[in-house]
C-alpha cells in the first residue's frame, strides 16, 4: 500500500485543507533573535529560491499555488503569501497540485507544477511563465505541459539542472501505473517549457533502503559546490513511512548529465530519521544560501512523530551544513526540535 501516488495521500491532502481552512501562512512562532527551533511552520515539499536580498517560498497546497516573499526565512510563517495560480475546475491541472518549484531563467519566472484532472494516474508535470521581475505580481501564462515523447507516463516533482550552458530537466516518473516503482529522469531542455529529444533514466530505486513501503525514488534536487561540481539530491522510499529518506548521485568532473555512467550513486542516505529528535521521514529538501552568502542550509520536510504518514502533518526545518575539505556535502542528521539554532548568518 503507498500513499504518495494514491488515493490515501489524496486523502491527507483534504485532511490538511479542513485543519488549515483558509489560513495559508502556518501558525508556527517566529525566532528569538538569534536563535530559533524547529520546524519554522507547517506544509510539506519545500522550496526556496533567492533573488537579491528577498527569499521567495512555497510547498505543496493541493489545489493552489501560493508564493511567500521575506528577508529571513526563519520569520518565513509570518510573512505575507500570494495565491499566484488557481487551478482551473475541469482542466488537465485542475487537481492535486504538488511541488511548486520558481526558477528563474532566461530574465524571467517559470513555476514547475506537478497536477492532474483527478485521478493519480493523470499526475504531469506543468509549466508556467511570468515576466515580472516580482513572482507575486504579474501574469503568469500557463505554457503547458513538459515532458519527453519517449516518457511520455506519469510524472512529478521536475526541477531544473544548469550545467555547462546547457539546461536539462530531471523529475520523478512512474512507467507503471500497477505498481509503485518511481524513477528519476533526466532530458536535455531547449526552452524553460519543453524537452529537446528523448530521455535517460538516471536513477532507479535498487537498493533496500530505497523501497521501504515501496521502490521509490523522486524529488531530484540540484547542489553545487563552490568548484562547480554538481550533486543530485533526491528522496527515497515511501513518504508515507518514517524511512523516508536522503540519497545522492555525483557527477564527474566534466561529465555529461545525460550519461547514466558520469553519475556516482552513493551506497548509503546522506540524511536519515533522528527519531530522538523527533524527525521521522526527513526528505524533499532544496538548498539555500544564507542572507550574507556564507551559509549553506537545507529545508526539508518531516513529521513530529512515529507513523504519521504522508500528509498534513509534515512541517517544515531548516538547517546549516558544510562541504568536506574535498566538496562533498555534508548534511549530518536532522536536528531534534527541541534544540536552539543559530539563525543563518545575515538575519
Amino acid at each position: 500500500m503507498y500513499i504518495r501516488s494514491g488515493i490515501f495521500y489524496l486523502l491527507s491532502i483534504g485532511m490538511l485543507f479542513l485543519g488549515c481552512g483558509e489560513k495559508d501562512s502556518p501558525s508556527e512562532p517566529g525566532p528569538e533573535e538569534n536563535t530559533f527551533k524547529n520546524p519554522i511552520m507547517s506544509g510539506s515539499d519545500p522550496w526556496i529560491v533567492k533573488q537579491g536580498t528577498t527569499y521567495y517560498y512555497t510547498h505543496t497546497l493541493g489545489n493552489r499555488v501560493m508564493l511567500w516573499k521575506n528577508s529571513k526565512v526563519t520569520t518565513m510563517a509570518s510573512a505575507s503569501g500570494s495565491v499566484v495560480f488557481t487551478a482551473a475546475p475541469g482542466s488537465a491541472y485542475s487537481s492535486n497540485v504538488w511541488a511548486p518549484e520558481l526558477h528563474y531563467l532566461d530574465n524571467k519566472w517559470y513555476l514547475y507544477i506537478t497536477a492532474g484532472s483527478g485521478p493519480d494516474e493523470t499526475q504531469r508535470t506543468w509549466v508556467l511563465e511570468n515576466s515580472a521581475s516580482d513572482p507575486t505580481t504579474g501574469q503568469w501564462t500557463m505554457k503547458g505541459r513538459i515532458f519527453a515523447e519517449d516518457t511520455d507516463f506519469w510524472a512529478i516533482d521536475g526541477t531544473v539542472l544548469e550545467y555547462k550552458e546547457e539546461r536539462y530537466f530531471l523529475w520523478s516518473g512512474r512507467p507503471d501505473q500497477s505498481v509503485q516503482n518511481q524513477n528519476i529522469y533526466i532530458a536535455k531542455m531547449d526552452t524553460p517549457w519543453s524537452i529537446e529529444g528523448n530521455s535517460v533514466l538516471l536513477t532507479k530505486p535498487d537498493l533496500n533502503w530505497e523501497r521501504a513501503g515501496g521502490p521509490v525514488n523522486e524529488a531530484p534536487q540540484v547542489l553545487k559546490n563552490a568548484s562547480g561540481e554538481v550533486f543530485m539530491v533526491y528522496s527515497a522510499s515511501g513518504c508515507w513511512t518514517d524511512d523516508y529518506a536522503l540519497g545522492m548521485l555525483t557527477l564527474k568532473e566534466n561529465g555529461d548529465p545525460m550519461n547514466p555512467a558520469d553519475w556516482t550513486k552513493g551506497n548509503s542516505p546522506v540524511f536519515t530519521k533522528n527519531t530522538g529528535g523527533r524527525a521521522f521521514g526527513p526528505g524533499h529538501c532544496s538548498f539555500f544560501k544564507s542572507a550574507d552568502g556564507a551559509e549553506d542550509w537545507i529545508i526539508y520536510h518531516a513529521n513530529n512523530n512515529s507513523n504519521d504518514g504522508c500528509g498534513e502533518k509534515r512541517n517544515i526545518r531548516i538547517q546549516p551544513f558544510t562541504f568536506s575539505s574535498n566538496g562533498v556535502p555534508q548534511f549530518g542528521s536532522p536536528v531534534a526540535i527541541s534544540s536552539s539554532i543559530n539563525v543563518p548568518s545575515g538575519e
